[in-house]
């Protein structure tokens, strides 16, 4: 069963925000598998604390990830923030550099630290890094469900997992080089190398019987089987395939992207008829809409600013600006207007 697998071992991380770094967290649990082996829960190590910490599952995945044993790990909590925060905040769309950036303003690693005391000024710099809480990253426009990673205090949301799991991620990293985050590290992980992805369990929990696992205990296993199942398959290559078209794929090298999803979205089912006018997929057919609210009005045939592409006339629908983008652009292009989007492409 093994000749043509890539891993030989999986682990499911459902992770936690809660509290602090060294805090026992009933909500982080851990799942692998080894080779065709059930997926097992893993236990912390012996100990005071009956739960994992955040520390002690990154000292945890530091020793597992020495090389010997090719592993694909899978955590649920985002691993980036969307482009928008990158041009808020000047920073160079560079996932190294954003790890450095963001630690230093969110030090939600430090002993006796919540993610609410950063929020709320007493640690770290926090307010010098903020982020809206109705900005979407592509891959969670993506899932259809997935919230924003700037979105507290609901329900559902990954917002103060992100912000605490974070820093961890740059210590693995910095500890392990060899280890491929994926995608930032390529959307082809290196040959034998172990790999640590951003997983979603809702697109995947539902495919197994929770059987007596509590809701965080089925989400890390249904992490570890899929990924062993689709390990097996060869489906797990697919998956690691880059989004289309390549703007996409080249935004979710900095955004990040969770395993699974594709683009363009999928439409969700709707309580209400939809209408019967007929379906556009194109992002540059005439009558598109973008999640920014700008519309394509006509292409104009003039070669644009990036390789083999064509100009198209954009409108605002919130202030009826005008003006011209590359195709490879449309499906996230803001208002030079009144939305701060870049300079519109002269057209003749």
């Amino acid at each position: 069963m093994m000749g043509n697998r890539r891993f030989r071992r999986t682990i499911g991380i459902d992770y936690s925000g809660a509290e602090t770094a060294e805090a026992s967290l009933k909500g982080l649990r851990v799942y692998q598998t080894s080779g065709d082996s059930v997926a097992e829960e893993v236990l912390p190590p012996a100990g005071p604390k009956r739960y994992w910490t955040r520390h002690s599952l990154a000292d945890w995945l530091i020793d597992t990830l020495d090389g010997s044993v090719p592993t694909v790990v899978g955590i649920d909590h985002g691993f980036s923030f969307p482009i928008r925060y990158f041009e808020r905040h000047g920073l160079e769309p560079n996932w190294s550099n954003f790890l450095d950036d963001f630690c230093a303003h969110w030090p939600t690693d430090g002993k006796h630290t919540y993610v609410d005391f950063v929020r709320d000024g007493s640690v770290g710099n926090g307010a010098a890094r903020q982020g809206e809480r109705h900005w979407r990253r592509l891959t969670e426009e993506a899932t259809g469900s997935a919230k924003s990673v700037f979105h507290f205090d609901v329900q559902g949301t990954v917002a103060k997992s992100t912000h605490a799991g974070i820093p961890w991620l740059r210590k693995i990293r910095q500890a392990r080089p060899q280890v491929d985050f994926w995608p930032f590290d390529g959307w082809e992980p290196a040959q034998d190398a172990s790999v640590i992805l951003e997983a979603y369990p809702r697109l995947w929990s539902s495919l197994y019987g929770s059987e007596a696992r509590t809701q965080d205990q089925h989400d890390a296993y249904a992490i570890a089987r899929w990924l062993q199942e689709a390990d097996i398959s060869g489906e797990i290559k697919q998956a690691f395939a880059p989004p289309q078209p390549e703007s996409v794929a080249m935004t979710a090298q900095v955004e990040g992207w969770i395993l699974g999803t594709t683009w363009p979205p999928t439409d969700k089912p709707r309580s209400r008829p939809k209408s019967k006018g007929p379906r556009r997929s194109s992002t540059t057919a005439t009558g598109y809409v973008n999640r920014n609210s700008q519309e394509v009005l006509s292409r104009t045939g003039q070669p644009g600013t990036d390789h083999n592409q064509i100009v198209y006339i954009l409108q605002c629908r919130h202030c009826g600006a005008r003006y011209g983008a590359n195709g490879s652009d449309v499906f996230q292009r803001r208002c030079p207007e009144c939305g701060d989007g870049r300079p519109g492409i002269p057209t003749g």
